[in-house]
């Protein structure tokens, strides 16, 4: 069989892991160490790790704060035979938000998930972020590979500038920009037109939801500044409308 030279097992875990908004959790019992599994709500951090929203009462919090060993599967959901799709299973560490990066996980979970607003300021909720160690790409016949969290994860590193603007740019696009995103939709990512709205964007690319459906618009070279940004979605507007 001939290697297809379109795919790349980074980039569509990456894209998964991206567009991903639910995940099987798996969890270890105290104790016993007998395994949990359950399903969870997800968003993504900037860096692009999964950030869970859960109440200290459930089994799975309870089980993470015993031993924060974790796996999280997820798929893409496609119609047909789910074994057909795309799914990754990734392992790591619940990590419990630190207070200098609380405001960033829930902005950026809220965004994702905003009928979450009725319950997150409970006493009980917290923010968790998966930190993965590996992920295990399974993408159809010939198609099983294990990557690294390096091959998935968003460097950081010099995007200061990009990451502190993060929420005006979000409302920007949102309050100005609907048009524009539904072209980005339709025209550069297949999608059906519809209400698309900003949730995210990193300096890899920006993240749009319309309703349970998201799709992830991947920039054509890495950005790290507000001006960078403007720059490149105008272009891809550009190519949109051509």
């Amino acid at each position: 069989m001939q290697p297809d030279a379109d795919f790349s097992a980074a980039k569509l875990a990456r894209s998964l892991l991206r567009r991903s908004r639910q995940g099987a959790l798996a969890t270890l019992m105290p104790g016993s160490g007998d395994p949990y599994c359950s399903l969870v709500n997800l968003a993504s951090h900037f860096d692009g790790t999964p950030i869970l929203l859960v109440s200290r009462l459930a089994v799975h919090t309870r089980n993470i704060l015993a031993d924060p060993r974790v796996s999280l599967m997820l798929d893409e959901r496609a119609p047909g035979d789910p074994l057909e799709g795309a799914r990754i299973m990734l392992a790591g560490t619940a990590v419990a938000a630190a207070d200098n990066e609380a405001a960033d996980l829930r902005r950026r979970y809220l965004n994702t998930h905003p009928s979450a607003e009725t319950f997150v300021d409970f006493a009980d909720f917290g923010f968790f972020r998966i930190v993965p160690s590996g992920v295990h790409l399974v993408a159809g016949f010939g198609r099983i590979v294990d990557l690294a969290a390096s091959d998935i994860l968003t460097d950081l590193g010099d995007a200061d500038a990009l990451l502190a603007s993060e929420s005006d740019i979000v409302a920007h696009m949102n309050a100005d920009h609907l048009d524009t995103m539904n072209l980005y939709a339709t025209r550069l990512l297949g999608a059906s037109s519809a209400d698309w709205r900003c949730t995210g964007c990193d300096p890899d690319g920006m993240d749009m939801q319309n309703g349970l459906e998201t799709v992830r618009l991947e920039f054509p070279r890495r950005i790290v500044s507000p001006a960078a940004l403007r720059q490149v979605l105008k272009e891809l507007a550009a190519q949109a409308r051509s």
